[in-house]
């Protein structure tokens, strides 16, 4: 389906336990329980719930850090299990938490994550340059993370989620720190 960038088909996932005598799971907690979504391309996309309704787990999922029990997902085209390779290729992540290095400035964070991602040094710095200038940071480019303000971290954050100008952004809990 080319108009659709997110699919997920009857999704399964649990959470702990262990078996009992009768092979059936004891303590197990469900945090997706059949779930279906489709998103369509160019669209925003919000998921909304209580804490421990399993948002983060359909994000790991989404983004192929963590695999459905049962069920189909597709992002992209792409089935997040048998082509998770090619899933990551398309898409950016922004975690809860800061995934930034605290002592290297927000510039070297960027060329870092895009130098991860095999674009080659040169290309590295003009994204860099980019992302700076787009999220208000060139001025603190060369200044060390740890000085950086919770704003400025959660902005360089995502600015290094789309180093790769995905396709697709996940964004779990995208306010934190802003």
């Amino acid at each position: 389906m080319a108009d659709t960038a997110i699919s997920v088909e009857g999704v399964h996932k649990t959470y702990g336990g262990r078996k009992a005598k009768d092979e059936k799971a004891k303590d197990k907690k469900k945090a997706l329980d059949g779930l279906d979504l489709r998103v369509a391309r160019g669209t925003v996309h919000g998921v909304l719930g209580p804490n421990g309704a399993g948002k983060t787990t359909l994000v790991r999922i989404l983004s192929t850090l963590l695999r459905p029990d049962s069920g189909r997902v597709e992002v992209a085209g792409y089935d997040v299990v048998a082509d998770a390779r090619a899933v990551r290729f398309r898409i950016g992540l922004l975690g809860q938490h800061a995934a930034l290095d605290e002592e290297l400035g927000g510039r070297q964070n960027l060329e870092l994550f895009a130098r991860l991602h095999h674009l080659g040094a040169r290309r590295a710095r003009v994204r860099a340059d980019e992302l700076l200038e787009r999220f208000d940071l060139v001025d603190t480019g060369r200044k060390p993370v740890r000085a950086y303000s919770g704003g400025m971290r959660r902005r360089l954050d995502l600015a290094a989620s789309l180093v790769t100008d995905p396709e697709i952004l996940f964004l779990d809990e995208p306010t934190t720190g802003l």
